[in-house]
């Protein structure tokens, strides 16, 4: 499995969590060092929790959810793009790269960078605005990721940002940690946990040069 890199942010207790939502907590029910036979944890949190993907019902009633989604999605090869703009994904930066039908494409922005270095949450933060999410709609691609909790900013465009992607049959990974990954293409496998009827399941996520 060598040339991997894990852009999964690690579960753990007390981690940065999107407002409102369940956080993250594992603790132990059984324990060899208080007399049982083995160690076994309990988890709880969020279906949105970390590095995860979102199903269509996330936002949209009637929508597929999370065991339904192609494994096409998130497995095979996926181009992770560079983002200068310090604030927003915008369609004038876009444009250049010439994003094609069927395409999973990870955006890499100053979130790696500085989001992730701290466990409260940040309310700025670069996302995807929902003019541009409607034009990677209409170009079809079948992935969008992004490097912080959600692909839709917390003070504005989340739900239509959601609306116009899952809408369109696009499946999103949120929470990928690209500190250490270059603009490129990539092969990425994400495998969201198979939970039946959920808006949403964390993954595990890695990329490997090609």
């Amino acid at each position: 499995m060598s040339g991997w890199i894990d852009v999964s942010v690690p579960l753990k207790n007390g981690m940065v969590h999107w407002p409102g939502d369940k956080q993250f907590s594992r603790h132990y029910t059984e324990s060899i060092d208080k007399g049982d036979s083995a160690n076994v944890s309990e988890i709880s949190g969020s279906a949105h929790t970390g590095t995860h993907m979102d199903a269509p019902i996330h936002f949209l009633n009637g929508g597929r959810s999370i065991d339904a989604m192609p494994l096409d999605a998130c497995m095979g090869r996926a181009r992770v793009i560079g983002i200068r703009d310090s604030d927003l994904i915008r369609i004038a930066e876009l444009e250049q790269h010439e994003i094609r039908a069927g395409e999973r494409v990870l955006f890499r922005t100053a979130n790696s960078d500085r989001a992730w270095m701290t466990d409260t949450f940040q309310k700025k933060f670069v996302h995807i605005p929902a003019d541009t999410a409607q034009w990677l709609a209409e170009r079809r691609v079948m992935t969008v990721g992004v490097d912080y909790l959600s692909v839709g900013g917390y003070e504005s465009d989340g739900a239509e940002t959601h609306r116009n992607l899952l809408g369109a049959g696009v499946w999103i990974i949120e929470g990928l940690m690209l500190g250490d990954v270059s603009p490129g293409e990539y092969e990425l496998i994400c495998l969201p946990l198979k939970i039946i009827g959920s808006d949403g399941a964390p993954a595990r996520a890695v990329l490997r040069p090609i």
